[in-house]
């Protein structure tokens, strides 16, 4: 996502085009597009700030935000749950289809931690290691001579 430009270059757009100059000329004079020189002044015009608009989606959208308390809900019913099961679970019982990740990505915002299992480690699988070759899983190393 792109940076908004600098309160300081904005104020001085609004300057220029409140001195007299046009806003093609203000754009050209500091270095920003006509665009930005122009939807700057009428939203200066509008609303009487030169602050940038907020940037980005709306908190709480998707098509999960609205079954957001059922699964945490369900997490808190059953701590145990997986994420395959929550989102049949959710399937069942709304007809929304999701993916497992989806569903924990909404969790982790709400507060709810990775589940690990009796090890100590994350659930899901692990990455190949430095002795993964030695158990047969990855075929040897090719000799650079």
């Amino acid at each position: 996502m792109g940076k908004c430009y600098s309160l300081d270059l904005r104020e001085r757009v609004v300057r220029f085009v409140s001195a007299g100059g046009s806003r093609r000329e203000a754009a050209l004079r500091l270095g920003v597009s006509p665009s930005f020189a122009v939807k700057l002044v009428a939203r200066y015009r509008n609303t009487g700030l030169s602050l940038p608009a907020k940037q980005g989606r709306p908190a709480g959208g998707g098509k999960l935000g609205r079954h957001r308390g059922f699964l945490i809900r369900r997490v808190q019913e059953m701590p145990d749950i997986t994420m395959p099961e929550l989102a049949g679970e959710l399937e069942a019982a709304f007809g929304v289809k999701t993916s497992p990740a989806s569903l924990s990505r909404i969790l982790c915002k709400a507060g709810f931690t990775f589940k690990k299992n009796a090890a100590g480690f994350g659930a899901g699988a692990r990455r190949c290691q430095k002795g993964a070759s030695e158990l047969g899983r990855l075929p040897p190393p090719k000799d650079a001579a």
